[in-house]
């Protein structure tokens, strides 16, 4: 009876194999732990990023090109980038020091108060809008000759506080991307796969931070509920860049 025979080699063309699929998928094929670092890495990246973004955006303090608006009180149309700071903090994920969250704040101002002057009986309602939007102000009763309150007034310090915010979460290869008062007074959620904030898609976040086009919110399905919010943003952006080109 003839002896059986194996193709030689074998071992080698397993291991070819795989390291060719390895080289196709990338991270896919990672260790756990390996992966970790690898989108730690990447955020410590998109950190340093924007820090530098930053610093130049408060030499340069440019116009944003936004409209922001709470219906029926107050509108404050392309206000100037006047100064921000990014942060970062780190916690202990499966035995490594990973970043727990990435933050870029800024502050945007026109140059006069805006004054708002309401019914008494609707200032309330102003105020905590006022408030939810994180808009300071000083508020004043106006009297009439009688000392009968006629009007509320309120005087408001135009400055828009923007954040952005990431939060990744290691296990899913996720990165969870809050944006709050990009280029409305709302908070909009996007979820992005682990490796997608490259450096293409930070360029596109300054973008939509300074209002030339709304291509970041395009990068990513929103996270968990309220898809209508994200069309609401995808269609205020459109609407304000069409009426600033016809401006």
């Amino acid at each position: 009876m003839p002896i059986p025979s194996y193709p030689s080699g074998l071992l080698d063309q397993l291991r070819t194999q795989s390291d060719a699929l390895r080289a196709k998928d990338g991270s896919a094929h990672l260790p756990a732990e390996d992966a970790m670092r690898e989108m730690d890495r990447e955020l410590w990246k998109a950190f340093r990023w924007l820090e530098e973004a930053m610093h130049h955006l408060e030499v340069i303090q440019p116009r944003v090109e936004h409209s922001f608006s709470l219906p029926g009180v107050l509108t404050i149309k392309s206000p100037r980038y006047e100064r921000g700071f990014t942060s970062y903090r780190r916690r202990a994920v499966a035995g490594m020091e990973l970043l727990q969250h990435v933050e870029m704040f800024y502050r945007l101002t026109t140059d006069n108060p805006v004054i708002v002057r309401v019914q008494p009986g609707v200032a309330t309602s102003v105020e905590e809008r006022l408030r939810a939007a994180q808009l300071q102000f000083r508020y004043t009763a106006e009297q009439d000759e009688a000392r009968v309150v006629r009007h509320g007034v309120f005087t408001v310090t135009p400055a828009i506080t923007g954040c952005v915010r990431l939060v990744p979460d290691y296990g899913r290869q996720r990165i969870e991307v809050t944006l709050r008062n990009i280029d409305r007074f709302e908070s909009v959620i996007l979820d992005f796969a682990g490796d997608a904030l490259d450096e293409p898609a930070l360029e596109d976040l300054l973008r939509f931070i300074l209002g030339e086009n709304n291509q970041f919110l395009r990068r990513a399905p929103l996270a968990g509920m309220g898809a209508q919010r994200h069309d609401a943003a995808l269609a205020n952006a459109a609407k304000q860049a069409a009426g600033h080109k016809a401006a």
